[in-house]
């Protein structure tokens, strides 16, 4: 029956919005390609895989598109074609540029060694800017909208969803504004399962993933969990806290979790 159901989903989002739809594919399909290059070759950035990068954007890009390529199918009088376009145009450049990157070596983001990486990197902050806005957009559509065939909870997950997703995603350019990701080292990567989040200093990182994913995360819990309105917003306003807080503790030079609290798990 889980199998049938996911069969199902993936066909009517096929139905829904079929260039994201192949697009998300094609991003996860390059996600597999990048796993296995982990385990094929020893280049490394910053003590880590060359191609861990490009795996988790490659994952990330590509549950974004299905996302709003689900979300989208519910506006009204809403033309999928433009944002179609400047999702697939400019997350494509995005991911290919941090892919042929990988495959010499070299950083994608915080690179100013050169004139022409240093545009690239500027480029790619531009594009993350563009769809944040386009998304926030969409944001506002489903705040003015009226949807009379979703439950209430599900659209105000959505709502909510959206909203954490355009602001951790801007958190990012606190991280581009530092050229590093870390608090209190420069750019550590601690190899943490396949995120690679520090466990020694404090991970911008963090909050930035809680935050984004929140896009997927929250309309989960609502449609299939909480199933009512006000639970929904309840712990949509503390998942929103939870990823304030790993926040200030980055900022803080402190580390999600430690290296001497990884091994009490153990």
């Amino acid at each position: 029956m889980m199998i049938e159901g996911f069969i199902g989903l993936i066909k009517e989002l096929k139905v829904r919005n079929d260039a994201l739809f192949y697009f998300g594919l094609f991003c996860l399909l390059l996600s597999v390609i990048c796993i296995v290059l982990t385990k094929t070759t020893a280049t490394q950035i910053h003590g880590v895989n060359a191609w861990f990068k490009p795996f988790k954007f490659a994952v990330s890009l590509g549950l974004y598109s299905w996302t709003m390529a689900w979300y989208c199918h519910y506006l009204s009088d809403f033309n999928t074609s433009p944002f179609n376009w400047t999702v697939i145009i400019l997350f494509g450049f995005e991911l290919l540029y941090i892919i042929f990157q990988a495959s010499k070596g070299q950083l994608s983001h915080y690179n100013s060694s050169t004139p022409t990486y240093s545009l690239l990197y500027s480029l790619m902050g531009l594009v993350a800017a563009v769809v944040t806005l386009y998304t926030a957009y969409i944001g506002l559509l489903f705040f003015t909208q009226s949807f009379p065939n979703l439950p209430s909870y599900y659209v105000w997950s959505i709502r909510l969803g959206i909203l954490i997703f355009v602001v951790f995603s801007f958190e990012g350019g606190l991280m581009g504004s530092r050229m590093n990701h870390s608090v209190g080292a420069i750019n550590d990567n601690s190899n943490m399962w396949l995120i690679g989040w520090s466990k020694t200093v404090g991970d911008l990182r963090v909050s930035h993933f809680i935050g984004m994913h929140a896009l997927q995360l929250l309309p989960l819990l609502s449609f299939y969990i909480f199933k009512n309105t006000k639970a929904t917003i309840v712990v949509s306003i503390l998942y929103g806290l939870l990823a304030v807080s790993t926040l200030v503790q980055a900022l803080n030079g402190k580390p999600l979790i430690t290296e001497k609290k990884i091994e009490e798990l153990k």
